[in-house]
């Protein structure tokens, strides 16, 4: 499972011109779901997620966790964080989960991040999505559960 997050000070997604999700400060995750990755897995990134310390203190040190901050949380579904690249010029995917399963874990994982209290919002698992924000820093951060300890 891979999240790709970005620090934000607003984000959104649109479906069809229309808001589906929105947040203030926070943090908007890409979320890529691969073959095998299930609850456990998403778990442990989940807790990486939410304890991260990539906010200011008041001394301007990034030493605050979303949940320190109390700032809102959007994820959106993206399977193309398992684009394999490497040979040719058209992306694979076969790492991605197959739908079924992905969109399982994808709302598990919206539906987890949403009982720590914070606000959380979230796009539409394979829809045509517009995503929109505002990248604060920049801070953007690639977590892949391939590399997080057991």
């Amino acid at each position: 499972m891979r999240f790709l997050l970005q620090r934000v000070t607003q984000g959104q997604v649109e479906v069809d011109s229309e808001v589906v999700g929105s947040i203030g400060p926070g943090l908007v995750v890409l979320v890529g779901v691969g073959q095998g990755d299930d609850e456990r897995v998403a778990d442990r990134l989940i807790d990486k997620l939410l304890n991260l310390r990539i906010f200011a203190d008041a001394d301007g040190k990034m030493n605050l966790s979303v949940v320190d901050v109390g700032g809102e949380v959007l994820l959106v579904s993206q399977f193309t964080l398992y684009a394999d690249c490497r040979k040719g010029r058209r992306p694979a995917f076969t790492s991605a989960a197959a739908p079924t399963d992905a969109a399982r874990l994808y709302q598990y994982c919206v539906e987890r991040v949403g009982r720590v209290g914070l606000t959380t919002a979230s796009g539409i698992f394979a829809a045509d999505m517009q995503v929109s924000l505002v990248n604060d820093g920049p801070v953007t951060i690639l977590l892949d559960s391939a590399e997080l300890p057991n």
